[in-house]
C-alpha cells in the first residue's frame, strides 16, 4: 500500500481497514513500520477532525474518585473541610493552588485540567 496523507474521511475509512489488516505486523518489518506510520497519520487526522474537549474540572475530580473509590469524606480529609469538599464538589467554589496542587499529587490529575485548561497545541 502507498502511504499519503489522509484528507478526506474516505482515506481515513481505508487506512483504518489497513491498520486492522496488518495489526499483529513486527515491528521492524516493512509492515511494522507502516503500521507506524498509519498510526500516527490516523491519530493526526482524529486530532484535527473529531478532537475532544478537555473534562470539566469537578467532572474530573467526581471522576477520579469514583475510579478509586474515594467519597466525598475523603475528598474532605484532602482539601481540609467537608464544606470546603461540599462547595468544591457543587461547583459552588473554585479550587484554590493549594487545593489544585493537593488533588494532582493526591488523585493523579493534571494540574492543566483541574486549572480548566487545554493542554497546549503541539
Amino acid at each position: 500500500m502507498t502511504i499519503h496523507p489522509i484528507h478526506s474521511k474516505s482515506d481515513y475509512e481505508k487506512a483504518l481497514n489497513r491498520i486492522e489488516a496488518i495489526f499483529d505486523a513486527k515491528s521492524g518489518t516493512s509492515e511494522g513500520d507502516e503500521l507506524e506510520i498509519l498510526g500516527i497519520l490516523v491519530e493526526d487526522y482524529e486530532k484535527r477532525h473529531h478532537p475532544i474537549d478537555a473534562p470539566d474540572p469537578v467532572e474530573a475530580v467526581r471522576f477520579r474518585m469514583e475510579q478509586l473509590g474515594l467519597t466525598q469524606r475523603d475528598l474532605a480529609v484532602m482539601v481540609g473541610s467537608k464544606s470546603r469538599a461540599s462547595e468544591i464538589l457543587s461547583g459552588k467554589r473554585t479550587m484554590s493552588l493549594r487545593v489544585i496542587r493537593i488533588l494532582n499529587q493526591s488523585l493523579g490529575i493534571p494540574a492543566d485540567v483541574l486549572l480548566g485548561q487545554e493542554e497546549p497545541a503541539e
